[in-house]
């Protein structure tokens, strides 16, 4: 176990079969329990703080009754570190800034790096999925986000490398080019506080 690093989300349960985000510390503490149960441990290397994409939520989380149930979780010794899983810039250089966490999760790709920040993350494409002509340029906000979590020492572990897929198709992808998942993969470690990425499966063969 101590050869593993395990990063889980807190704030993420299934209820009635269907993924949910919620805030409600009793469920969170259900599904926590679930968590450790099913993955047959004790603790979790990396408890994220799960899915937020607002100003304004990070600020209710992070001075709330969720954020010191992290910290219980912390003295309990069920988590070792806080982290932090979000979309948008913004919300993720506040959060470096605040000096209460200590990962984040984001999402990195030579795509989404051309993007400004928004709170709908899926807004930023049109119905055919192609990209506003407008766009170009990494996107400053996520240039100051990298530099700060190199600078205080605050690791990112990587999502949606490869834009769900949308990089392997030249039609879909804002550069009109295929991108290579080994290419997809270099980018994003060699940004800045990077540590690793996490690809998502949807089948064995994909591993």
């Amino acid at each position: 176990r101590k050869r593993w690093i395990i990063q889980g989300h807190v704030g993420s349960v299934w209820r009635n079969g269907q993924y949910e985000r919620t805030r409600d510390l009793a469920l969170c503490r259900e599904a926590f329990a679930d968590l450790l149960a099913r993955l047959q441990t004790d603790y979790i290397d990396i408890g994220m703080i799960h899915y937020i994409d607002t100003p304004e939520e990070w600020e209710s989380v992070s001075k709330g009754p969720f954020y010191r149930y992290m910290l219980e979780l912390k003295a309990a010794g069920r988590i070792r570190h806080i982290g932090l899983s979000t979309h948008n810039p913004l919300v993720a250089i506040a959060a470096a800034k605040s000096g209460l966490v200590e990962m984040m999760m984001f999402s990195v790709n030579p795509a989404y790096d051309l993007l400004p920040p928004i709170d709908d993350f899926m807004s930023y494409y049109k119905g055919d999925d192609r990209y506003e002509a407008k766009l170009g340029g990494i996107a400053p906000e996520r240039a100051e986000l990298y530099r700060l979590c190199e600078e205080r020492g605050i690791g990112l572990t990587v999502m949606k490398a490869y834009a769900g897929g949308r990089l392997f198709d030249a039609k879909r992808s804002p550069f009109g080019v295929t991108l290579t998942p080994v290419q997809c993969l270099h980018y994003a470690l060699t940004r800045p506080g990077a540590c690793t990425v996490l690809a998502g499966y949807d089948k064995p063969e994909h591993v």
